[in-house]
């Protein structure tokens, strides 16, 4: 049986914040912070010294998860101009050299044999004299195994797991801008995060804060969460790991050209399966064979085909929602704007999925411990 969603818990702002019991909207909300410390302590590590590097590759390495989500959305970006091969991947390749900058995701745990192999990662990179640029606690197996010989940037606000998306992003950001391959700024970045986090607070009513409509929209529903342009793309598969960790919710994540690949939810969207109805009645009526599909078309890009494509699928889906940015500040192309718009909606993303959970019970979390009720693989 599914789980029974709390409309009225999202408008009920003492109520909301006392559903989380572990903090999880506050530990969100600190994205811009995140960035802002994450780009200082780089700074701080000696990032300027890839100033002028142009290397023969830049591989990102991260354990599965929101940590590979993120480097997702960094290869999207850097991919359509970038002069050199990007990589995402969990392991370091066998042809890493000196010529190569590595960027390395980690969280530390000695318990999570995902971080063993990136400890065994990060000794490979350094042992061929790549450039290694490694974010995460200056302590466990992949910071022991760096052993000084990368640069360390050490996160300086502390997040609750599967919550550090803008650190890990920000490292990504801050080291590909030195080497001249992004340009993003990392206070504007910041700036628009902090805005984001504010307009989907806990206390605005759920008609005016974005990630609360969007929680209300997807709820009880298989969310289709499908890109306009490529970043779109990444930004939506992020999408999909933030609602399986936060709301227990499986989504399919997709570029909307690849819809042709799933023909049956193709089908299930233009039968109409995607709208509610009015007349249905939860109770009395038989329960469907499973959760109708939400269509939410993701869209970064503001070029014109982008954009074209966009009202191509509302017009084949008149109920499908739309996930993307109105603000006039932000208009117009470019990869700088683009990495801010990617950052903002993936922030909308994760704040959506934890109202989600948290108005459905979904995924319980102990306050002991600030981490979620499932133990890690390998615990």
């Amino acid at each position: 049986m599914s789980a029974v969603l709390d409309e009225a818990l999202l408008d009920d702002t003492g109520r909301l914040l006392d559903a989380d019991r572990a903090g999880v909207l506050r530990a969100a909300a600190t994205a811009g912070a995140q960035v802002r410390a994450t780009w200082a302590a780089a700074r701080d590590a000696g990032i300027g010294v890839l100033g002028g590097l142009r290397p023969r590759a830049l591989v990102l390495i991260a354990r599965p998860g929101a940590e590979r989500a993120v480097a997702g959305i960094t290869a999207a970006l850097l991919e359509p101009t970038c002069p050199c091969p990007v990589v995402v991947t969990g392991s370091a390749p066998p042809w890493l050299g000196p010529l190569d900058v590595v960027v390395v995701s980690h969280r530390g745990s000695e318990r999570d044999p995902a971080d063993a192999a990136i400890a065994e990662a990060v000794d490979r990179a350094v042992r061929r004299n790549a450039h290694v640029v490694l974010t995460g606690p200056p302590d466990g197996p992949a910071a022991a195994a760096a052993a000084g010989r990368a640069i360390q940037v050490a996160p300086r606000v502390p997040v609750l797991d599967g919550l550090g998306g803008p650190t890990d992003l920000a490292a990504a950001y801050v080291t590909a801008r030195e080497l001249g391959l992004l340009d993003v700024d990392g206070e504007a970045l910041a700036d628009r995060l902090d805005d984001e986090a504010e307009r989907s607070g806990p206390r605005p009513e759920a008609f005016v804060a974005p990630a609360k409509a969007l929680a209300l929209r997807v709820a009880d529903h298989t969310p289709l969460l499908w890109g306009t342009d490529r970043t779109a793309t990444a930004v939506a598969g992020y999408g999909a790991t933030a609602l399986a960790a936060h709301a227990g919710v499986v989504a399919h994540a997709d570029g909307l050209d690849a819809a042709v690949g799933v023909p049956a939810l193709a089908a299930r969207l233009d039968g109409g399966t995607g709208a509610d109805s009015i007349f249905a009645d939860p109770f009395d009526d038989p329960a469907p064979d499973g959760p109708p599909p939400r269509l939410v078309v993701v869209t970064v890009a503001e070029d014109v085909p982008t954009r074209r494509l966009a009202q191509d699928a509302q017009r084949r889906w008149p109920a499908a929602d739309t996930l993307e940015l109105d603000d006039l500040e932000l208009a117009g192309p470019g990869p700088g704007r683009d990495a801010l718009r990617a950052g903002v909606l993936a922030l909308r993303l994760d704040l959506a999925a934890l109202y989600l959970g948290l108005a459905t019970g979904a995924v319980g979390v102990d306050p002991d411990t600030d981490r979620g009720t499932l133990p890690p693989i390998g615990a």
